[in-house]
């Protein structure tokens, strides 16, 4: 698979720092007339990244300077579940802090990007096998502004949410999907934001990795690089690995 065609590909998986390194080598290889804008995948993990100094964070800050510039970014954040499928449509998205029990400095982060009026109505457009409904009261949750605040810490790119159907299949989000790609010949970069094994539950802070979790994160790092959608979207065929890794399918959604 050449790494041209990895880079094109709507399902794009950024989730160790060898597969960055890759992934911006094929950065350098395109030419300006060909680079539409690039969809991705991050795991964002704990939302203290978007204030700490790590790997993720600067693998981040190395995004913003190596992309090439958007008119617009929209995210599918594991953090906003609805029962339909929303935009976010206002001029002024609030930051979110969906989250508890974390130092003060992390709820006093703000992440005042402009939101994309304009953008969600051409997203509502383009979406032929759903009906979008405009949203005024979300804005940007973490699984949005945790990553962007390092990437784009001018926060001067307009940034707007899709929401997630929880209530839908893989399959629904999948044919979603493949509509939003339009959208990246229109400037918009899309940001699928989760993780591809997420269970609080088994949380271990010693470091050490479960054997699960390394088969399911490499297997799915294997379907993404054959593009293999099919096994993407029935992950939950893999077995154990599959059960233990994504007991819940909020933050697996975004990938797809």
């Amino acid at each position: 698979m050449k790494r041209r065609d990895f880079l094109s590909h709507s399902l794009l998986g950024i989730s160790t720092m060898s597969t960055f390194s890759s992934f911006m080598n094929s950065m350098d290889d395109l030419t300006p007339s060909e680079q539409l804008m690039p969809a991705l995948f991050i795991g964002h993990g704990s939302p203290m990244n978007a204030i700490e100094q790590n790997d993720y964070s600067h693998s981040w800050v190395e995004l913003g300077k190596k992309l090439p510039r958007p008119k617009a970014i929209l995210t599918i954040s594991a953090h906003w579940l609805t029962r339909d499928t929303r935009v976010t449509a206002m001029a002024r998205p609030k930051t979110i802090h969906d989250f508890g029990g974390f130092p003060k400095a992390l709820f006093d982060a703000q992440y005042p990007a402009p939101g994309s009026p304009d953008f969600a109505a051409l997203t509502k457009k383009i979406i032929t096998k759903a009906t979008i409904q405009d949203d005024y009261e979300w804005g940007l949750d973490h699984g949005t502004w945790s990553f962007l605040m390092p990437m784009y810490p001018q926060a001067d790119i307009p940034v707007y949410q899709l929401s997630l159907d929880y209530y839908k299949p893989m399959q629904y989000h999948y044919e979603l999907a493949r509509e939003l790609r339009a959208l990246r010949k229109k400037g918009v970069m899309i940001i699928g934001s989760g993780n591809i094994v997420h269970n609080l539950r088994l949380l271990n802070f010693s470091g050490q990795t479960y054997d699960w979790a390394t088969e399911f994160d490499q297997k799915i790092k294997t379907f993404l690089v054959d593009r293999n959608h099919h096994g993407i979207i029935q992950y939950d065929k893999l077995g154990n690995a599959a059960q233990m890794s994504v007991p819940t399918p909020d933050h697996y959604l975004p990938l797809i």
